[in-house]
C-alpha cells in the first residue's frame, strides 16, 4: 500500500474523462450513418458503443495503481 500520493491518479482521471468525451463524440458523429437503418441495428450499435469504451479502462486503471500497463507474469 502506498503512503504517498502519486501523480498517476489525477493524470489517469483526466485520461478517463478525455476517453469518455472522445468516445461520445465519435459515437455521435458515426450515428448519422445508420439513421435510416432498422431499429434493431440502432439497438446493437448503441449497445456495443455503450460498452466498448470500458475495454481500455483496465490497463489504464492498472497503470494508475502500479505504473505498468501490462500485468507481468513471473
Amino acid at each position: 500500500m502506498r503512503l504517498e500520493p502519486s501523480w498517476r491518479q489525477p493524470a489517469g482521471i483526466a485520461l478517463i474523462l478525455l476517453l469518455i468525451a472522445g468516445w461520445a463524440v465519435l459515437v455521435a458523429s458515426v450515428a448519422p450513418l445508420i439513421a435510416g437503418a432498422p431499429r434493431w441495428l440502432h439497438v446493437i450499435y448503441y449497445l456495443v458503443a455503450g460498452l466498448a469504451w470500458i475495454l481500455p479502462l483496465k490497463p489504464l486503471l492498472r497503470w494508475m495503481e502500479t505504473g505498468r500497463f501490462r500485468k507481468w507474469r513471473e
